[in-house]
């Protein structure tokens, strides 16, 4: 059977709202469209896919949770010891998408990784629930376990240790991602999408429409 045939024959005409103008700031305009998403009930509306590349080339992506955004740019938090964690502490180059289906909408952010400060990312763990906190010192995230029996007992260890308020694990701790260029994309009918791009250039955005 060919697939790619059945594939194919998906079509999805993209009937958003125009996009005719963009705020002068990429961080004014993410505030309005992250409203939005907000506004809308989309389903975690901070989700989003995370791509990096190690030093050898290899690239790697998934799905993690926007915990801030200003004007520095955009936090998540992870274990450092996991791959993305090791990909970012090789090549600090990072891009970010946010993929707001319904909306016919999706937010494109390139930049390099930084690790927040101790002070920052003590202070968001310790605003996570018990459970979080626990889970983030019984995973080595990334890495291979022999059985669930086995990561289960790890955590049932650990809640034992620390049955309140554990202490932040050294390997553990947040990331912004500081952009050099934004884009914000709009579906439209026949594939005549709207797609502007804010691009860094010395201490002010250059914002460009681009062809869809």
């Amino acid at each position: 059977m060919d697939r790619s045939s059945h594939l194919a024959g998906f079509r999805r005409d993209y009937r958003g709202e125009p996009l005719l103008a963009v705020a002068d700031d990429p961080v004014a305009q993410f505030t309005v469209w992250f409203a939005d998403a907000v506004d809308a009930g989309l389903p975690e509306p901070n989700a989003m896919i995370l791509a990096t590349c190690s030093a050898g080339g290899r690239p790697s992506a998934r799905t993690v949770l926007l915990k801030g955004f200003d004007e520095q740019g955009f936090t998540f938090f992870t274990n450092y010891e996991s791959r993305k964690g090791r990909d970012l502490a090789e090549n600090p180059r990072a891009c970010l998408v946010f993929p707001w289906h319904p909306l016919r909408r999706q937010v494109r952010v390139e930049g390099h990784a930084v690790r927040v400060s101790r002070e920052e990312s003590t202070a968001y763990f310790h605003s996570r629930p018990y459970g979080s906190r626990i889970a983030a010192w019984a995973s080595r995230q990334s890495a291979v376990v022999r059985s669930r029996e086995e990561l289960d007992a790890r955590y049932a260890e650990l809640a034992e240790r620390w049955p309140e308020d554990p202490p932040v694990p050294d390997h553990w701790g947040g990331f912004r991602v500081v952009p050099n260029e934004l884009e914000f994309w709009q579906g439209r009918d026949n594939r005549m999408h709207d797609r502007f791009r804010y691009r860094r250039s010395g201490d002010r955005w250059v914002i460009e429409r681009l062809a869809p």
